[in-house]
């Protein structure tokens, strides 16, 4: 594996670790502490009105961060504003890009570490935060690290889990068990189809929710198979169109909306249609991480979703997304002390904890506890983390921005290109992309 993305994959490999040993061991919290802990609840100091710009994605306006009593109370307490700075979903990397190319840099921004190695040029453009005082009270600090830096700030340990969501009740009333191999899936989507219910929500208007299948599945793969097969390939030793399995995989998500278990407007349903549509009971399952099945729990606690593996192959275990929404500070930030004032009021323990309990999050910080777990992801942590049936999706491994590659994902469905078309169009983009960044062999 590339040195760089090795140190970043281990943290995160780490970070699902630690998350069985403290859904385990955290104990519910009564709506939160108010007690000082850590960064202590003594007054931050005015900052005479500054006002700080935190830079997120539209699509990200839920996070914790970013509420708007949050940054109230904030306010209050040391005269800092902190302004939102909403950017297109579609055109995030890019506008930040920009920004931070021609020195209209935010104070913060939120991010996916993963991605910001990929996309932001991490060591360029970022403050290293190792020696901020929140640092000497975290659990799992590689999940938060890279380069053997402490770079982002987040008050959740805890990695997206992806594979098939699905209605758990519908399928008991259907008599279903959880498919174990791709043939099953089928029969599986017939039985749902046959009892006038879409068996898969297929929102890839969002071009990046066509990629939830491969990415696993991609992975498992390679992990089975092949485990350098992502070094040789960022090492320019293999190409992506030189594995015929990566094909089959892309084929057989393509099989599945060609053979009418899916919505019929594939390319014009979005993600922000799919808490409507489970809640509805219109659709049984979803390739979607474990965040969807929160989404719809905050609307109706008493749907009863779960989680399982995509079913490519026998056996395939669950991907594991990197952690993602944590917040940097650009290194150009206009408002330095007053943006790292905000990351310690977040992490203080009488603010953190009811973000965490709130969110049920797996807490990161050593003060700050673990609430109790909602069932559907006590479950994923029972059946796939404690046993170690995750696997990191290829989005750990990849050295470049990726939204190439969604789109011509969405070219397969659109019917203008075939699975090892998309593969072989992605090599000579992956290619330039690597060449672009210097990197050896290309």
């Amino acid at each position: 594996m590339n040195r760089k993305m090795k140190r970043i994959a281990t943290g995160v490999l780490g970070g699902v670790m630690a998350f069985s040993l403290a859904a385990c061991g955290g104990n519910a919290s009564p709506g939160g502490s108010t007690a000082a802990g850590g960064g202590g609840s003594t007054d931050s100091g005015k900052s005479g009105g500054a006002t700080i710009e935190l830079a997120i994605s539209k699509s990200s306006q839920d996070s914790a961060f970013v509420q708007q009593d949050l940054l109230d109370a904030f306010e209050k307490e040391t005269g800092i504003k902190v302004n939102l700075q909403l950017l297109p979903a579609e055109q995030t990397a890019t506008v930040l890009q920009t920004k931070l190319a021609v020195d209209e840099t935010p104070d913060i921004v939120q991010y996916n570490l993963a991605s910001a190695t990929t996309d932001l040029n991490l060591e360029r453009n970022f403050e290293i935060l190792d020696d901020e005082p929140w640092v000497s009270r975290l659990e799992n600090k590689e999940v938060l690290s890279a380069y053997g830096h402490v770079y982002s700030f987040h008050v959740s340990q805890d990695t997206g889990m992806q594979g098939v969501v699905y209605n758990k009740d519908i399928f008991k009333e259907l008599g279903l068990t959880v498919p174990t191999n791709y043939d099953e899936f089928l029969a599986v989507c017939e039985k749902i189809k046959a009892a006038g219910i879409i068996p898969v929500f297929m929102p890839y208007k969002d071009n990046w929710a066509a990629n939830v299948w491969p990415a696993a599945a991609f992975a498992d793969y390679a992990d089975k198979n092949d485990p350098t097969l992502f070094d040789d390939i960022n090492a320019n030793k293999k190409k992506w169109s030189d594995v015929p399995e990566f094909a089959n995989i892309l084929q057989q998500q393509y099989e599945i909306y060609e053979k009418g278990y899916t919505n019929g407007d594939i390319l014009s349903d979005s993600y922000d249609m799919a808490v409507g549509k489970f809640l509805n009971k219109e659709v049984a399952m979803m390739f979607m991480g474990d965040w969807l099945i929160q989404n719809v729990n905050d609307n109706d606690p008493d749907m009863n979703l779960g989680l399982f593996p995509i079913p490519y192959a026998p056996d395939a275990k669950l991907g594991a997304s990197p952690l993602g929404g944590q917040l940097f500070i650009p290194k150009k930030a206009k408002h330095m002390e007053e943006a790292k004032k905000f990351l310690d009021y977040v992490s203080r323990k009488d603010v953190a904890q009811p973000i965490v309990d709130k969110q049920k999050y797996v807490s990161i910080f050593s003060d700050v506890t673990t609430p109790e777990l909602p069932a559907y992801k006590q479950e994923i942590v029972d059946n796939y983390i404690t046993p170690k049936k995750t696997v990191l999706t290829v989005d750990a491994h990849m050295l470049v921005d990726r939204s190439e590659l969604y789109r011509l994902l969405q070219d397969e469905f659109a019917g203008g290109i075939d699975a090892q078309g998309v593969l072989k169009d992605w090599d000579t983009k992956f290619a330039q992309l690597m060449q672009d960044k210097g990197e050896a062999g290309f």
